[in-house]
C-alpha cells in the first residue's frame, strides 16, 4: 500500500504532456513565422445615467405601490371605525368597548393616511431624481 502512488486532481492541476502542448505556441497557419499573442481583457464599471435612471424608476414603482397599500390599510382602518361606531349606537351594553376600538380604528386611519402621504411625496422625489438622471430636465413656468 505504500507504494502505490495516489492521483490527486485538483482545479488547476495539469499533467506533463498538457503543460508541454500549451508551452509550445501554435506555428503560423496563415503566415511562415511563429508568433507569440497576449490577450489581456480589462472590463471597467462605469455607472451610467441609465442605470441610475433605472435605479430611480424602481424606486418610484415601490413607492407607488407603498402608498397605494397605505390607502387601502386608510380606507379598511376608516371603515372599521365606523362600523364601530354604529356598534357603539346599536349595542348601548358594551358601547364603552366599541367607543375605544373606534378610537383605536381612527387613529390606524390617520396613522395610515400620512404614510401613504409620505409615500406620495417620496414617489415624486424619485420621479425628479430619474428625470434629472435621464438627462430629460423639463423646465416648468411656475414649479
Amino acid at each position: 500500500m505504500a507504494e502505490e502512488k495516489h492521483h490527486h486532481h485538483h482545479l488547476f492541476h495539469h499533467k506533463k504532456d498538457e503543460e508541454e502542448a500549451i508551452e509550445q505556441p501554435a506555428g503560423g497557419e496563415y503566415g511562415g513565422e511563429a508568433a507569440e499573442y497576449t490577450e489581456t481583457t480589462v472590463t471597467e464599471v462605469v455607472s451610467t445615467g441609465e442605470d441610475e435612471y433605472g435605479k430611480y424608476k424602481k424606486e418610484e414603482k415601490e413607492h407607488k405601490h407603498k402608498q397605494h397599500l397605505g390607502e387601502a390599510g386608510a380606507i379598511a382602518a376608516g371603515a372599521f371605525a365606523l362600523y364601530e361606531k354604529h356598534e357603539a349606537k346599536k349595542d348601548p351594553e358594551h358601547a364603552h368597548r366599541h367607543k375605544i376600538e373606534e378610537e383605536i380604528a381612527a387613529a390606524a386611519a390617520v396613522g395610515s393616511g400620512g404614510f401613504a402621504f409620505h409615500e406620495h411625496h417620496e414617489k415624486k422625489k424619485d420621479h425628479k431624481d430619474a428625470e434629472e438622471a435621464s438627462g430629460e430636465k423639463k423646465h416648468h413656468l411656475f414649479g
